[in-house]
């Protein structure tokens, strides 16, 4: 039906792919693009390995560089990209696919790389240039964000008339056995959880001093974790997309292992992304603590436990109360074995295969800038199940305090 090129070739990537070729019907061709053009040559050697009839491509390409991506979109014509490299790029690959009028999908809002902010408002600043375009962009097409506002569209399409408040858990229970270490991009995973917190509460937010807010829950399969309130910039989309609402938290588990490895990081520095000189040169400290991590795309081998990831909802349905909860577990041990990377990356990998998959068959194919609880969500609540994220549904969920 269609050909994508994915930039990017790290965890989230790996999973992006195979579940392309998974869906060969829609992804007829898949060309993988980033810097290092080895692991992408290594990525289609595994695929190529599967019984998949999508024909695979590698390419090097510099993603700061709009350049450049014009030129890999020339050569490649492909009818959609899946971005799922650096948040930093988000606007290099938009401003690339405005000039060769290619649709657009991510997995994250835009980040500057000196400041550690979390908005949309740069992305949708696109939003009459793609629809002048004739083009279509889908921000954040992964988990959370991403199936956390399908399922909030999808809760009020067909379980509630308003949502009055609506609290977003991330738990993840897997243990990788190392001391320290991050599940996803460890720079952009240490900017989050240092950030302030905030909260959308009747029509203004609400901020908070990092982990200020803690709360425990019982999240099945996993037990009880302690969680903490973090800006996620989710909630500043549902915030405009969801009428009626009141308040929305966002919330995610921390062990105490984690929590006091970062406290020592912070404490000596190593978390700033203020550049400082070194040896005669400038370092960014947080970028050196990167590169000192172990990659999460490692992580797979060792990784067990599970995830368990969903949306709890207050409202009115035909002038009643109700709550109600949709939520995802995935298995750490089962993802890699199926596609070779841990639970984390799987999460995020599929919604934004899904997602692509969406506007090539034409179901989110409309012009304009999107977030995913804009758009229908049946068909894409559908395929979750098909490919590999099955959804529950609580009609008495505990709620949180």
């Amino acid at each position: 039906m269609g050909k994508a090129l994915m930039i990017g070739a790290g965890g989230v990537g790996e999973v992006v792919a195979h579940k392309c070729c998974q869906n060969d019907q829609i992804f007829t061709e898949l060309c993988i693009a980033s810097r290092t053009l080895s692991r992408c040559n290594a990525l289609k050697e595994k695929l190529q390995k599967t019984t998949t009839k999508t024909k695979i491509s590698t390419e090097a390409v510099n993603a700061d560089n709009t350049k450049e991506l014009i030129a890999l979109i020339q050569k490649t014509k492909p009818d959609i990209v899946i971005h799922v490299a650096l948040p930093y790029q988000d606007l290099s690959i938009m401003d690339a696919c405005l000039e060769t009028k290619t649709d657009y999908l991510d997995t994250a809002n835009y980040e500057p790389l000196d400041t550690a902010k979390f908005e949309y408002h740069w992305q949708w600043a696109y939003r009459e240039k793609f629809q002048k375009a004739g083009i279509t962009a889908i921000l954040g097409s992964g988990f959370d964000p991403g199936v956390t506002g399908v399922f909030s569209a999808y809760a009020l399409k067909h379980h509630f008339d308003t949502i009055q408040y609506l609290d977003i858990l991330d738990c993840n229970g897997g243990d990788h056995g190392y001391p320290f270490a991050t599940n996803f991009n460890p720079e952009i995973n240490i900017r989050e959880v240092t950030a302030n917190g905030s909260y959308w509460e009747k029509g203004k937010w609400i901020e908070t001093k990092p982990m200020e807010i803690k709360r425990q829950y019982h999240f099945e399969e996993v037990g009880k974790k302690d969680m903490y309130l973090l800006h996620h910039e989710e909630l500043e989309s549902l915030a405009l997309n969801l009428p009626g609402i009141e308040r929305i938290r966002f919330f995610m588990t921390f062990g105490e292992s984690y929590l006091k490895h970062l406290e020592v990081l912070q404490n000596v520095g190593m978390t700033s992304i203020e550049p400082i000189d070194f040896a005669g040169q400038k370092i960014v400290p947080l970028q050196f603590l990167k590169a000192v991590l172990p990659d999460p795309a490692s992580l797979g081998p060792r990784t067990v436990g599970k995830t368990n990831i969903g949306c709890i909802f207050q409202g009115k349905k035909d002038g009643k109360d109700k709550t109600y909860r949709l939520y995802n577990i995935c298995d750490h041990q089962k993802c890699f074995l199926e596609v070779g990377s841990q639970a984390v990356s799987y999460t995020t990998g599929v919604p934004a295969m899904i997602g692509a998959a969406m506007v090539l068959s034409g179901e989110w194919k409309k012009p304009g800038v999107y977030n995913v609880e804009e758009l229908n969500p049946d068909p894409f609540m559908d395929a979750l199940n098909q490919y590999g994220l099955p959804w529950v549904e609580d009609f008495s969920p505990l709620l949180v305090e």
